[in-house]
């Protein structure tokens, strides 16, 4: 797709004759036997310059010599990077057939927990992993997800990503693909990051004495990635503005509205993500949760909006009218300059007002729609409990699941205003990104360092409004948010049921377990909830 772009965009650059494809310079087209010109046929092939021609442009022009160098630097780090991943993938294809006994034919008929479980048996078979006879299911975790957790974790603790309060728009919460690639970088595996390897801390971060050494180094390296950013954003942005217009033009007017519907944006990702989630869970949840979520958000209808949509959309519709009923019965019509870009825009127009009418039958219920939404996610903020209504609640909302075109925006953006963050608001955070990563690593013989809740110790992190007393011993600074430790737990142990806790953390099961089964024994049937209930009354109806 790199090469695709960057050889199409030159091409039709350098290599196309505006004026003849236009029209507004006359082609003459000599013809055997003596035959007139034929002026008024253009073909394709006219309006395409020979190669030596073509060539002569490019090398004319220094802006575009520069960006294919740049083009070429980037495309040849990606193939080295790709040729790195073979190998990898080739050894791990390797490891499934000879170790696992599991052939490549037959892999899509096996679970993660078959593969997990042949890879527990072998290790007590081989022990592959030489500091510890037992693997156990966490451990695996730990090592495919040391740091996911770890950015988990920052989020849940709001120390990442950063938080902006703009006129007009109130709070945002910004977080990108290249805003992401560059905090890892200054995390986990650059040049001079906390790790020193794949699995291990720098010794020094461990030492509280060096804190504000290492602070001051994490800050200019802050500063200094945030002005490599600034010199290549030129570069970036115009990459971002040819993938984006190659990659959603046809789409956009194919299908207007797919603008309007929503995703999951990254920071929702991370936020509801719990510790110990493996990428296919999370996406298997979050799309259980897709279309709650998508009724809730359009629960929320505006009727100053509503009324203008449907104002545009009558007034565009009916110019629309007039002209496809003037091109059905004279088709010259056609030959109008600009007639097709007015009906394609018209078109246009009357789709996305369409997508602001809402359904005049929708019954309107967010307290439910939220309830639905958070037994997928489940993850909701105190506040919005008993506010589902609220406007505030939807603004927070937008951010975990927001519409496509925010998410093409931001990406956009991304270029110009990762720098800034970088260079003008992130190194006022490094004291406290160094000492979370002190207070929060523990070193797992077997598996290296990791972040110290996705262990899933209640006591040491454990939320005080989701255990009993004396179950746990977290100050407000130790214990994560929204109740992530119990609710990663519950979450794990059910996916992986042969799992074994420990004691707190199974004692905390085994009384939620007992809570469930007394509810489930005091509730009544759920004939008579369907039989009597008004939401009961209301779905049969």
């Amino acid at each position: 797709q790199f090469l695709f772009v960057v050889t199409f965009t030159t091409f039709l650059l350098c290599c196309v004759e505006y004026d003849v494809l236009f029209a507004n310079r006359p082609l003459n087209h000599s013809h055997a036997g003596g035959a007139a010109p034929d002026r008024s046929k253009v073909t394709l092939p006219d309006a395409i310059l020979p190669g030596p021609q073509c060539a002569q442009r490019i090398r004319a022009s220094g802006w575009i010599i520069f960006l294919l160098v740049m083009a070429a630097v980037f495309w040849l780090y990606r193939l080295v990077k790709v040729l790195c991943s073979l190998l990898s993938y080739w050894e791990i294809r390797t490891f499934y057939i000879k170790a696992l006994n599991i052939p490549s034919e037959g892999l899509c008929n096996y679970s993660w927990q078959e593969v997990q479980a042949r890879l527990i048996s072998l290790q007590r078979r081989q022990q592959m992993c030489v500091h510890k006879r037992e693997l156990t299911e966490l451990d695996i975790y730990h090592r495919i997800l040391r740091f996911k957790n770890y950015t988990v974790a920052m989020v849940n603790k709001s120390l990442l990503p950063v938080r902006f309060r703009l006129p007009l728009l109130g709070p945002v919460v910004f977080l990108t693909q290249g805003l992401k690639y560059n905090l890892e970088l200054l995390l986990f595996w650059g040049p001079g990051s906390l790790f020193q390897n794949k699995w291990s801390l720098r010794p020094q971060c461990k030492r509280a004495g060096a804190r504000r050494e290492l602070a001051r180094r994490l800050a200019r390296a802050m500063v200094l990635l945030g002005l490599a950013n600034l010199l290549l954003c030129p570069c970036v942005l115009v990459w971002q503005l040819l993938y984006a217009f190659f990659s959603y033009a046809e789409v956009i007017k194919r299908e207007p509205g797919s603008l309007g519907a929503r995703r999951w944006s990254l920071y929702g990702r991370h936020y509801l993500r719990h510790f110990n989630e493996l990428n296919h869970e999370l996406q298997a949840r979050l799309s259980r949760g897709y279309k709650p979520a998508t009724k809730y958000m359009n629960s929320f209808t505006s009727p100053l909006l509503t009324v203008l949509a449907k104002n545009v959309g009558f007034f565009a519709g009916s110019i629309l009218a007039v002209l496809i009923v003037l091109t059905v019965y004279d088709e010259d019509v056609l030959t109008v300059q600009h007639i097709l870009t007015a009906i394609t825009l018209l078109g246009l127009v009357v789709t996305l007002a369409r997508s602001f009418i809402p359904d005049e039958h929708t019954v309107w219920c967010p307290e439910q729609l939220l309830q639905r939404v958070l037994a997928h996610v489940h993850y909701m903020p105190d506040h919005w409990q008993g506010n589902a209504s609220r406007s505030e609640t939807r603004g927070e909302m937008a951010q975990l699941f927001q519409y496509k075109a925010v998410f093409i925006l931001e990406e956009l953006l991304s270029p110009i205003l990762t720098p800034l963050i970088l260079i003008f608001a992130l190194p006022a955070r490094a004291l406290d990104i160094v000492d979370f990563f002190r207070n929060f690593t523990v070193e797992v013989v077997g598996v290296g360092d990791i972040c110290s809740f996705a262990q899933l110790d209640v006591r040491n992190h454990g939320n005080p409004q989701w255990l009993s007393a004396g179950q746990t011993e977290a100050s407000v600074y130790q214990q994560a948010e929204n109740g992530k430790t119990e609710l990663s737990l519950m979450h794990f142990a059910i996916t992986n049921p042969r799992w074994q806790p420990p004691p707190p953390s199974e004692l905390f099961l085994s009384h939620l377990k007992e809570k469930v089964q007394q509810d489930a024994a005091a509730a009544p049937p759920a004939q008579r909830i369907l039989a009597e209930g008004p939401l009961g009354t209301s779905l049969l109806s």
